[in-house]
């Protein structure tokens, strides 16, 4: 079916236009139509509200759980499947489940449950994200030390085995280098997995060398790993200075102090910085406690937390993150978006098919009112409220 949406504006991906209309069908961006041009051959014409802006779907590459739900908890496709639902209502319209450090059966059953949920029309399921468990014991966080392990040759055998089987999803891997051997960095990305420092010691020489090997990105930027020092730069520092990778930022005022947030825009290239919620299940309900690997984690005035005040994932979603992009950070609405969409794309090599709003690519959207709140999604092109 051939759909025009008129009365909103339009961001493309670079600008914000006014007096446009977009054509989709077929799950694609058919035209962006100037003022005045009606396409044939129409079957139905929405009009939306003057004043609300049409944009790129959101994507979010840390998504831990949401609607009640935790993919550590049910490492299922169903789980999978209800995560996305739960964080569409705030714009996004692709993620990766996050699975952190668990069991090796867990990590198994999760990646079957990706497999399945990739492959399913208009999921929202992008792919998987392994959160460990090959990470630092000394920067667990939140995770259970007692699953933490160094990556054997099954281990390298399974990972690297999903993205052959993901059908055009991602598999992303967070991991500390000092923990794991060059020739196994090499042959995971050789077979597709993508790479991203994070839960970390390592010294700012072993981040660059990982980088220098082909490591794509930065899990939740400062958090996890050490911070900077003026003669020990760190994981973050190392970062900071290096314009190759692509970093996560949680943009909930908590993570990161917003003072951090801006120096780290203002030290990295255009295009190499992405919100991240790293939410967990509360999201989209009123829950105030969840459990995980039998421990008790309390939602406190925006944050999510052990019982010793350990941040445990965060109380945010990808609408807010954007708006405490431009509230707490300062930046321009059209950046604010790009980092919940363009550059996360980018990051996970699917430009050309998301993050913009371009003819041929896909109809993934996200309807938002003046004050950022979101109306509703389109998801290829369906209509899915808010």
């Amino acid at each position: 079916m051939r759909q025009l949406l008129t009365g909103a504006r339009i961001f493309t991906g670079e600008t914000i236009l006014d007096g446009r209309s977009l054509l989709v069908g077929d799950g694609r961006i058919l035209d962006i139509v100037a003022p005045g041009r009606i396409p044939p051959g129409i079957d139905r014409t929405v009009t939306l509200e003057a004043g609300d802006l049409l944009a790129p779907g959101f994507i979010d590459i840390q998504v831990n759980g949401g609607g009640g739900v935790l993919f550590n908890g049910q490492p299922t496709a169903e789980a999978a499947l209800a995560i996305a639902a739960a964080h569409r209502p705030f714009g996004t319209t692709g993620l990766l489940p996050t699975i952190i450090t668990d069991t090796p059966e867990c990590h198994r059953a999760a990646a079957e449950a990706a497999v399945t949920a990739v492959a399913q029309p208009g999921s929202g399921v992008l792919g998987i994200h392994f959160e460990g468990p090959f990470i630092s014991p000394q920067r667990v966080g939140a995770h259970d030390p007692r699953f933490v392990r160094a990556p054997d040759g099954a281990d390298l055998d399974f990972i690297g085995g999903l993205p052959a089987r993901m059908q055009g999803g991602r598999v992303l891997l967070t991991l500390a280098p000092e923990c794991v051997e060059d020739a196994a960095l090499s042959r995971l990305m050789a077979a597709g997995v993508i790479l991203s420092v994070g839960h970390t010691m390592a010294s700012a020489e072993r981040v660059v060398e990982a980088f220098d090997l082909g490591v794509r990105g930065v899990t939740h930027l400062y958090n996890a790993m050490p911070g900077i020092a003026n003669r020990q730069p760190g994981p973050a520092g190392a970062a900071l200075a290096d314009g190759r990778p692509w970093c996560g930022l949680i943009a909930d005022g908590y993570h990161v102090h917003p003072l951090m947030m801006r120096a780290a825009l203002a030290a990295r290239p255009r295009g190499r910085m992405m919100l991240v919620t790293d939410a967990m299940p509360p999201t989209g309900t009123d829950a105030d406690r969840f459990e995980l690997n039998g421990r008790t984690i309390y939602r406190r005035d925006g944050r999510l937390v052990l019982a010793d005040g350990t941040l445990a994932g965060a109380d945010l979603d990808m609408a807010t993150a954007v708006r405490n992009a431009g509230t707490l950070i300062g930046l321009p609405l059209e950046e604010s978006l790009r980092m919940a969409s363009l550059y996360p794309a980018e990051f996970l090599g699917m430009a050309g098919e998301r993050g913009r709003i371009a003819p041929g690519w896909r109809a993934d959207l996200v309807l938002l009112r003046p004050d950022l709140t979101v109306r509703g999604t389109w998801v290829q092109g369906e209509w899915q409220g808010a």
